[in-house]
């Protein structure tokens, strides 16, 4: 496509932010939820980290769509949301700050974009006519070699006319003065026919492939998950430093935060914030610590983690609308939950396709039932979800 709808496109692709009214626009406690990471604002700030990830890294296409989303969430969105009148001051004066340092940024990204897509578009037309003229001199070739070929075969059918109407004797080059040539009648040689060579059709000629204006130079970017990195002994000491806990049967949760390079998303830091638990909930109690601590490192959210001291490893209705809070905002996030007594750890999703609309759809607060089928979340090693975990 054109340089300009191509950009258009990606543009749209940006703007495409929905906000759910049942996430509140700043994070709050709610009893029934282990870590209710409500944080479109939080979030919002990971977002323009990440972005000038990739601006660092090169990939102006991933950043430019970051930038985009968040351009959207916080100047055309947010303000419709029921509760954003519940925000303190403080927090909508930083991000109007960063409002100010990215508007820059995307609308020096987008004119890089368009120069970029213009030399990609006018490399693949000049390719497109290259190829095309050499088609045509292709074409052209054997025409000509079909023509010689042609008169070549006339001139031979001509030469074998003529040889059939002359005498069949020839005058040796030594003396035959004393040789008596007998003539006797010859059988003559059927005159050869010519067969007309075959001639490219003018139809043929018009049929070189011609350069569609509707394809596009490269491939625009397509939406799809990213790798995520996991260390193993990252599952190992979140058990060991939650082993008191689990031996009084209490929950302990932590978030999973990382860095985002060259498209994956590798976790850092295993973060345990201040807390109260029981047998099936945990409640942390310093939230703003927490976000300041993962501004101050630079950390993006990439999920969270909990134990089940006394139950098999899976994710409740209450984990579900736990998660929900995560992945909405970042599809790669994880919940690892860790079940010492069965000695199990798994990673899980919501399934994209079904668990995460469903998730998102359901009013219920506290442990309530769901359906099971289709699945509402999935393990990773079930390989339903487009996510490539690596273990370390």
């Amino acid at each position: 496509m054109d340089p300009s709808t191509r950009l258009k496109t990606l543009t749209e692709y940006g703007n495409a932010v929905e906000v759910d009214n049942n996430i509140p626009p700043k994070r709050y406690l709610l009893h029934d939820f282990k870590y209710l990471n409500c944080r479109y604002y939080r979030s919002g700030l990971e977002m323009v980290r990440m972005a000038d990830v990739y601006m660092t890294e090169g990939n102006l296409e991933n950043a430019f769509i970051l930038y985009m989303k968040f351009m959207t969430l916080f100047i055309e969105k947010i303000r419709y949301h029921p509760d954003f009148s519940t925000v303190p001051v403080t927090d909508r004066a930083t991000n109007a700050q960063k409002l100010r340092e990215v508007m820059p940024k995307a609308e020096k990204l987008k004119s890089q974009l368009m120069e970029c897509y213009e030399k990609e578009y006018k490399r693949y037309f000049d390719e497109q006519k290259a190829h095309e003229e050499s088609e045509r001199a292709r074409l052209k070739r054997l025409l000509e070699e079909k023509r010689a070929e042609e008169a070549h075969r006339n001139e031979l059918a001509h030469k074998l006319r003529l040889a059939a109407q002359s005498p069949l004797v020839v005058a040796p080059p030594i003396p035959t003065d004393d040789v008596c040539y007998d003539l006797l009648d010859q059988d003559k040689p059927p005159a050869a026919t010519a067969s007309p060579a075959t001639l490219p059709s003018p139809s043929s000629l018009s049929s070189v492939p011609m350069f569609d204006r509707n394809m596009k130079p490269i491939n625009l970017l397509t939406p799809s998950l990213r790798d995520v990195t996991v260390p193993r002994r990252l599952i190992e000491r979140f058990k060991n430093l939650a082993q008191r806990n689990t031996d009084d049967n209490i929950e302990t949760c932590g978030i999973l935060a990382g860095k985002l390079s060259r498209n994956v998303l590798t976790i850092t830091h295993l973060v345990l914030s201040k807390q109260s638990g029981t047998s099936d909930s945990c409640i942390t109690t310093n939230e703003v610590e927490v976000d300041q601590f993962q501004r101050d490192h630079d950390l993006v959210t990439i999920g969270w983690i909990h134990t089940h001291p006394s139950q098999t490893a899976f994710l409740s209705s209450v984990d579900l609308h736990t998660h929900y809070s995560y992945q909405c905002l970042m599809s790669e996030a994880v919940a690892i939950v860790c079940a010492p007594t069965y000695n199990e750890d798994k990673i899980f999703m919501l399934t994209p396709d079904y668990g995460l609309n469903f998730i998102r759809n359901c009013r219920e607060t506290g442990f309530h039932p769901h359906p099971t089928h289709p699945p509402l979340y999935t393990t990773i090693e079930d390989r339903e979800i487009e996510v490539q975990i690596s273990l370390w």
